[in-house]
């Protein structure tokens, strides 16, 4: 085991609430039992434990990634090895040969959590750095039949702003408008929602142009245009 790896362990069990613990278990829905350790703590510890055991390559961080991801016990260990990939000092490995490992993320951690954070802040900053190897790959999600890789597909634009690749979101969109699933339709509508900040008339046209938009997708869309 990694040495930062058994520290992050250690220092979550260290500072573990297990009063706290229950309440974020059930507000999160999730089957993976959490410490009780909330974001402010985990990212001082995270800090801590970086310093003291600083990861040599990106060959490093994919491998302490994957063992503190996949043998968590606990959901605060996978925010952990998640938050790994977003530190600064790691940005500059950050490169399309991450997408295994970040699909591999999005697939296990099958929840909107760990997906958000993902779409956003990983795939959608390589998606505008590296669009000719990601489009594909994300394209290639749009009709994956994981419906996490599919609400990646949507929301990996939120920050592009006037960058937004709009032939791709409206690909990512048409694909799934008329899948039921609450995710599909929640993440659809705030995907336009954020590009309305951009670009409200096109905003504005699209939801005209596909009266096949779910009542949810819609109300998102529109929730700061007024309409």
């Amino acid at each position: 085991m990694h040495p930062i790896v058994t520290r992050l362990r250690a220092d979550l069990a260290a500072v573990a609430d297990p009063a706290a613990a229950p309440e974020m278990q059930q507000y999160m829905k999730s089957a993976m039992p959490f410490r009780g350790v909330p974001k402010p703590a985990r990212e001082r510890l995270l800090k801590a434990a970086v310093a003291a055991h600083p990861l040599a390559d990106a060959a490093t961080l994919d491998a302490v990634v994957r063992e503190l991801w996949d043998g968590a016990e606990f959901r605060e260990e996978r925010y952990l090895a998640l938050s790994l990939t977003g530190l600064r000092r790691h940005a500059a490995w950050l490169d399309p040969s991450w997408v295994p490992l970040l699909r591999h993320l999005v697939v296990t951690g099958a929840w909107w959590d760990f997906t958000d954070e993902i779409a956003s802040r990983r795939i959608g900053p390589l998606l505008r750095a590296h669009p000719g190897s990601l489009r594909p790959v994300v394209r290639g999600w749009i009709t994956d039949p994981d419906r996490w890789l599919r609400r990646t597909s949507v929301i990996c634009q939120l920050q592009a702003g006037g960058d937004t690749d709009t032939a791709l979101l409206t690909e990512a969109i048409e694909a799934n408008i008329a899948d039921p699933d609450f995710f599909l339709r929640k993440g659809i509508g705030w995907a336009l929602r954020q590009h309305a900040r951009t670009d409200p008339g096109w905003v504005r046209a699209f939801v005209a142009e596909h009266p096949d938009l779910s009542p949810l997708s819609r109300r998102e869309a529109l929730r700061h245009l007024g309409a």
